[in-house]
Formats: C-alpha cells, structure tokens, sequence
C-alpha cells in the first residue's frame, strides 16, 4: 500500500514523495482508518488538497480510497504520535460466501462468557513478548490494553481490542488464544500464565488475517493545523 500511494503522489507531486504510515500490518489485514504523513514544501490552499484527494484516488486501485488531507504540525508524526490504535476481528459462525475474505469461518459454537472472560485478564499495562512475532525488532514488549471484548451478533462474533501500540502479530495471535478458550482447549486462567511465560510457543496459533480490521487511530488533538 505504502509503494502504491508513494507513486501515486510522486506522479501526481510531479516530485519524489515518501509517506510515512501509522504502522504495518500483515498481507490479507483490512484498514478501515489509517493515518499516513508526507512532507510538501509548497503550501496547499483547502480546494487545492480536495482537488489532490480527487485526482489520487483517480489513480489509485480500487481496494484504497483517501478521504481527506490535511495539515499537521512540522513535526508530526503518523507511526510515532498515535495515542491509541483500535482493531477489530470478525468470525462468523457458519459458511458464508459474502464473507470469504472478510471473515473466520469457524462451525461451532464458541463460549463466548470465557472468551470475555480470558479477554479482561488482558487489560492493562502488561509484557505481551507471548503474543508477539518473534525476533522482532522492539525496544519494550509493553503494551497499555484499555478495551478487549467479544460481541455476539447474529451468526458473527466480533472482537475488538484497544491501546496504546500493539506488537506485530499480536492481535492475531491473542485473537487464536483466545478462540481456543472458546473451544474449551484452552482455561481462562491459563491466559494469565501465558503472558507470564513471555514465550509465544506457549500462547495458540494466530487466527486468519483476513478477518483483522484497523478501525481506528487516535492523535492528540493538537496535531493538526485548523
């Protein structure tokens, strides 16, 4: 995606840009919201970056769409500022064409009170090193988790976890645990002795990427230049 609008803007900038985003996510993972930056040296009047998002979006595929752009402060910075990053995850619970690639497809009936159970032992500023890809490049494994919860709609359970920064892979692999604790393969207590494990061998596999979505990506309100 990164590439994709790079060229896009170099073409349309008639000048080599690089844009710097919010965070990476896994080949098959959807965004909903996502947040990039890029330098300018020239100033844009608002008609004038309305008429960039219209003429970018000409250009790019139809899996991207840019809503607005804007202007931050010199120093702003999409990966480094956000406050908070919220994900979702979406299992549906019988076959469902519409839903191949937006969804887990899982046949059986899960326990949802000890997936929301195991879920809140999850909250707070803990270690998650269990639940990260491994031999990643990170200074600290701590994650703040203000929000994890499984909601019952339908023929689809949806889960979505909040904080402050997430590792690489993590939301998946909590999202696998905690399906096995649905399944009955897994207690809710045994969610704490994983994180305290600090080994991602002791935690399950990671669910599907297809069924992850970026919802959302929170700054301080005073990033931006009104």
């Amino acid at each position: 995606m990164q590439q994709v609008l790079e060229e896009a803007l170099s073409t349309l900038l008639r000048k080599e840009t690089t844009v710097v985003g919010a965070g990476r996510t896994d080949t098959g993972v959807h965004a909903k919201q996502l947040f990039a930056h890029f330098d300018l040296e020239q100033e844009l009047t608002e008609d004038e970056m309305q008429h960039l998002v219209f003429r970018l979006n000409r250009f790019l595929p139809y899996a991207m769409a840019v809503n607005a752009i804007f202007k931050v402060n010199e120093n702003a910075h999409a990966r480094f500022d956000a406050i908070s990053r919220t994900y979702m995850y979406k299992v549906v619970l019988r076959k469902d064409p519409f839903a191949h690639l937006q969804a887990y497809c899982i046949e059986q009936q899960l326990d949802v009170e000890a997936m929301n159970a195991a879920a809140q032992l999850l909250l707070g500023r803990k270690d998650f090193q269990c639940f990260s890809r491994s031999n990643t490049d990170v200074k600290t494994y701590i994650c703040d988790v203000a929000f994890a919860k499984w909601l019952h709609v339908g023929d689809e359970l949806i889960f979505t976890i909040k904080a402050d920064r997430f590792l690489r892979n993590m939301v998946r692999a909590v999202v696998g645990t905690l399906l096995e604790v649905g399944k009955h393969k897994r207690t809710v207590a045994s969610i704490n002795e994983v994180l305290q494990s600090k080994d991602r061998s002791q935690a399950d596999a990671s669910a599907p990427a297809h069924g992850l979505y970026l919802i959302e990506v929170k700054y301080p309100d005073t990033i931006k230049i009104l």
